[in-house]
């Protein structure tokens, strides 16, 4: 009887909660691998009608490439704010590396592997732009002709209620255009 009481406490200690994060999907390849990272996991939740973000960030050491699992159903308008907050966590970091990088972490459709997406260079602004060329990126999506026939340095406008899979499947065809005239700047509100 006394070695069925302790397995039942072994089975109760060990059945912690399972979290999981949905991760947005592609059908292009941007960086295959990544070296020397930890990972930063920001997960679904909701509390009655309400949509939360969970940030879990334990195993983030800052001399590291992080990689951010970031769940595909979460809005902009509760991913960018943390995001903001863990780059200035990592920048202001004494043990920082200057070569490591950020990226968003997907699923590769065709090859059925994890791909990344570099973002270490984004400055994520939570208010308007102040002038200058603008595409607006909305649930509808957006005109690759308009960015394109650009000129001028462009910034990105993102719907701040788009789903964060959304916004990086429209962030990695933009990466694959490879425009010299897109801003590291981006507006989310």
């Amino acid at each position: 009887m006394k070695n069925v009481c302790v397995f039942l406490l072994l089975v109760l200690f060990s059945c912690g909660k399972k979290e999981s994060v949905s991760l947005p999907q592609s059908n292009i390849t941007s960086v295959k691998d990544v070296q020397d990272y930890s990972p930063v996991y920001l997960f679904f939740k909701t509390n009655g009608k309400d949509t939360l973000v969970e940030v879990n960030r334990k195993n983030a050491i800052s001399s590291t490439n992080w990689i951010f699992h970031i769940d595909k159903r979460l809005p902009l308008r509760l991913v960018i704010p943390e995001i903001i907050k863990l780059q200035a966590k990592k920048e202001g970091s004494a043990h920082k590396s200057e070569t490591s990088e950020n990226y968003f972490s997907y699923s590769d459709s065709i090859r059925k592997n994890l791909a990344f997406l570099p973002f270490t260079k984004v400055n994520y602004q939570l208010t308007s732009p102040k002038g200058g060329e603008l595409v607006f990126i909305s649930k509808n999506g957006f005109s690759l002709e308009t960015l394109k026939k650009t000129k001028a340095n462009t910034s990105l406008k993102f719907d701040k209620n788009l789903s964060f899979e959304k916004y990086l499947q429209y962030k990695i065809v933009i990466q694959k255009l490879n425009l010299s005239n897109v801003s590291k700047e981006e507006f989310v509100y």
